[in-house]
């Protein structure tokens, strides 16, 4: 049995017009899946298969959590995960994706999801992930103010650059008073 048979969905041998399955995520998962971003996680997914004419429609609910490096110190966050996604599935000749339908060979008439399932989670987690205001690590914080023309903004949790040294050039407060004619 392969590590990924479980998330196996036969299609073509459903009975009845619907068919609901569970899956949880742990961290083996992320492990089977080589996943490079996420290394640790913990995300209930549910199910729901609906058979229409000619087609499948696959609703997935994904509730929990996975473990992503902060941006700013480094250090492993939680980063929540919920989520709804949809999957069009028609049997055909070959396998193949187009637009918004996944196309799988008649003759087999199961799709395996693992993959939907971890494609779904990624494009949920923020391009930006950064600990909530307070929880980095201070001492990565502390080098990484030394090290940056950039200084460590305790109130906004965010890296912003230091404007008491530099004056802001006139012509910019030109600039502003043309847009505010308008």
């Amino acid at each position: 049995m392969g590590k990924f048979e479980k998330y196996k969905i036969d299609l073509k041998g459903m009975t009845g017009d619907s068919f609901n399955c569970d899956f949880l995520l742990d961290d083996h998962f992320f492990v089977d899946v080589d996943a490079a971003d996420i290394s640790k996680g913990k995300l209930s997914v549910n199910l729901k298969v609906k058979k229409k004419i000619g087609v499948y429609e696959l609703s997935f609910r994904t509730e929990g959590y996975v473990i992503v490096s902060c941006d700013r110190c480094l250090d492993d966050m939680e980063q929540p995960i919920s989520t709804e996604d949809k999957l069009l599935v028609k049997l055909g000749s070959d396998y193949s994706e187009e637009n918004d339908i996944v196309i799988i060979p008649e003759d087999e008439g199961a799709i395996n999801v693992a993959w939907f399932i971890y494609e779904f989670i990624v494009l949920n987690i923020p391009i930006k992930h950064t600990h909530p205001f307070g929880k980095c690590n201070r001492d990565m914080v502390n080098q990484l103010s030394r090290h940056s023309t950039e200084e460590y903004d305790d109130d906004s949790n965010d890296l912003e650059a230091s404007t008491d040294e530099k004056e802001i050039d006139p012509r910019w407060n030109e600039l502003k008073k043309i847009l505010d004619n308008n």
